[in-house]
């Protein structure tokens, strides 16, 4: 008897459908769908016949335009890296109706939330002060706060307000921060919406206590934020780098901290895993977190619930709906690199 069951064609690398779904989820993808296990180097050699049968990718594999016209059946890319990547032909994939879509909202509140704990420790040397008191040369009561500072009503600026820089403008509500947004993709409704008052990115640097740095990389901002931006910052101004490092020239990063001009704490690096010799790894002021932000269970786990509620729509015909589709406007800008480690 023949297999009528949709074919789905996985190579969801570096994640696997066991990280993303927990047992019983896995084994209903299982039971709904014939699946075809995959890598991104592997995916071109399958038969024409699977190929030609697959309707739905759980992964964003390099795909020109040939390998593309080889999957006629396809509805529907889900990308569970999370950033959208530069690494299909888009103009063809949005005539002929596929869906691309990525599940990187999942990880919009953990990073926030990490996000917070940095600005918090850096204002309060929360960090340092615990290194110090292992190494019994604590300061007691006042005498450890000659830098500290409150994060309530703290002018706070926001670079990118997607979903994670949204994400950070609620986690810091309680504050009462006075809250400026440079994001040059969205109109000033939706940012006055979010209780933020939208500005140009030099007003966001020269006029924050803290920065949130939760901007994609594009065609258009790869290294944008230099030594003239973190120059024009405070003295003693917080930059918190949570999206990706090729925002920022590093360089210049690590140069005005070492200054004494700002502090800085960054869960993202030019290269990952970082060498064991790179300097960042020595300069007073940086906080350093190993990318590790959003990597929670429960964010992998709602990543493979989002897929399942959007694969259920669109085997009844519907769009997906529960991830967040690729606009054909914007989705060609993406710069992203790939990350190799969950």
């Amino acid at each position: 008897m023949t297999d009528t069951r949709p074919l789905i064609l996985s190579c969801p690398l570096p994640r696997t459908l066991p990280l993303i779904l927990a047992p019983d989820r896995l084994a209903e993808l299982q039971a709904r769908y014939r699946i075809v296990e995959t890598t991104d180097e592997a995916l071109p050699a399958l038969p024409d016949a699977v190929l030609a049968e697959a309707r739905y990718i759980i992964g964003q594999p390099p795909m020109d335009a040939a390998l593309l016209a080889r999957l006629v059946s396809l509805r529907c890319i889900f990308n569970v890296e999370s950033n959208l990547l530069n690494n299909m032909p888009y103009d063809e994939v949005f005539r002929r109706g596929i869906h691309v879509v990525t599940t990187g909202a999942v990880f919009a509140q953990p990073v926030a939330e990490i996000g917070l704990g940095f600005a918090l420790s850096l204002l309060r040397n929360i960090h340092g002060a615990d290194a110090d008191f292992r190494a019994g040369h604590e300061l007691w009561g006042g005498d450890g706060n000659a830098n500290a500072r409150l994060l309530t009503g703290a002018e706070v600026g926001i670079i990118g307000f997607g979903d994670l820089g949204r994400a950070c403008a609620r986690v810091l509500t309680g504050f009462q921060p006075r809250l400026r947004v440079f994001d040059p993709w969205l109109p000033p409704s939706r940012i006055r919406d979010a209780g933020a008052e939208g500005c140009d990115l030099d007003t966001v640097m020269a006029h924050s206590d803290v920065v949130f740095c939760t901007a994609a990389v594009t065609s258009e901002n790869r290294a944008f934020l230099g030594a003239e931006s973190f120059a024009a910052m405070r003295r003693g101004a917080i930059f918190l780098l949570l999206s990706r490092a090729d925002v920022v020239d590093f360089a210049a990063l690590m140069a005005a901290v070492r200054s004494g001009h700002i502090l800085a704490a960054s869960d993202v690096f030019p290269d990952e895993p970082l060498a064991a010799d790179h300097p960042v790894r020595g300069i007073p002021g940086f906080l350093l977190s190993a990318h590790r932000a959003g990597a929670l269970d429960v964010a992998f786990k709602r990543m493979g619930e989002m897929v399942l509620e959007d694969l259920a729509l669109l085997d009844r015909g519907l769009p997906p709906m529960v991830c967040k589709r690729a606009e054909r406007e914007t989705v060609a800008r993406f710069r992203s690199r790939p990350v190799a480690v969950n």
